[in-house]
């Protein structure tokens, strides 16, 4: 066996009123927000898990950039992946297309649904419900922003079960139409990661967030807002959303 084993439940999406693309991620395996998301702007999103292949996500980026649909990189990626059997992954494309795999060595339960701007998989579930949670979740928060719906379809699929071993790690990470991410949030160990990410992600939307939004764009100069710089300047606990520490 090759890679590592990530027996988790996740979302690949994209936004089709801003062209956003994402994942989701939670399982009872630390840092899976760092194995398992590839992003590349203005391509496509994967997710690669249960036995981890990082190779796989790129063979299909690299698809993706090259012009081919989500369901004929995935395909073109797998072919060369003599453990595809053990993989699972979702791929949508910057078109919305999606694709998902799941190999019949991952451990039950294991399923996903597609569709329309999203591919939600799992594996090591404690049901069926885990994946229709993530699923009716995203199709039913069109006009959010799709960080936001990103968190709801984790919180959702950690309401109908999650990963049946417990719970350890989480993350979302989504990018715009520039090289570096719009959002980027892990939490790598903890007892309750989804509901922890919440709290990571309500204090990210009022102080990094606008902070992210005023960093140099490729057809924008640097113009941090007044408002940002002084936001940034008072300690943690006197900014909206309060958190860290005011001690140095």
């Amino acid at each position: 066996m090759t890679g590592i084993e990530a027996n988790t439940f996740s979302i690949v999406a994209r936004c089709p009123r801003t062209g956003e693309l994402g994942v989701a991620v939670a399982s009872a395996v630390p840092a899976v927000g760092a194995i398992c998301p590839y992003v590349r702007p203005g391509v496509g999103a994967v997710t690669t898990q249960s036995w981890v292949n990082p190779y796989l996500a790129t063979a299909i980026l690299d698809a993706l950039a090259a012009g081919s649909p989500a369901d004929a990189a995935l395909a073109s990626a797998l072919a060369s992946d003599a453990e595809a059997d053990l993989r699972q992954v979702g791929v949508v494309d910057a078109s919305g297309g999606s694709a998902v795999w799941t190999g019949g060595a991952c451990t039950d339960w294991h399923g996903s649904r597609h569709g329309s701007d999203f591919s939600a998989q799992g594996n090591m579930l404690t049901g069926p419900e885990v994946i229709d949670a993530l699923a009716e979740t995203f199709e039913a928060s069109h006009a959010e922003s799709l960080d936001a719906r990103l968190m709801a379809c984790l919180e959702a699929a950690q309401a109908a079960g999650g990963d049946k071993r417990g719970k350890q790690a989480a993350g979302i990470v989504v990018f715009g139409s520039e090289s570096y991410a719009k959002v980027d949030l892990r939490v790598d160990e903890h007892a309750a990661p989804i509901a922890r990410l919440r709290e990571v992600y309500e204090i990210a939307r009022l102080q990094l967030m606008p902070f992210v939004e005023g960093m140099p764009k490729r057809e924008k100069p640097s113009a941090f807002p007044p408002s940002v710089m002084e936001l940034l300047l008072k300690s943690p606990p006197d900014r909206p959303g309060g958190g860290g520490s005011a001690q140095p």
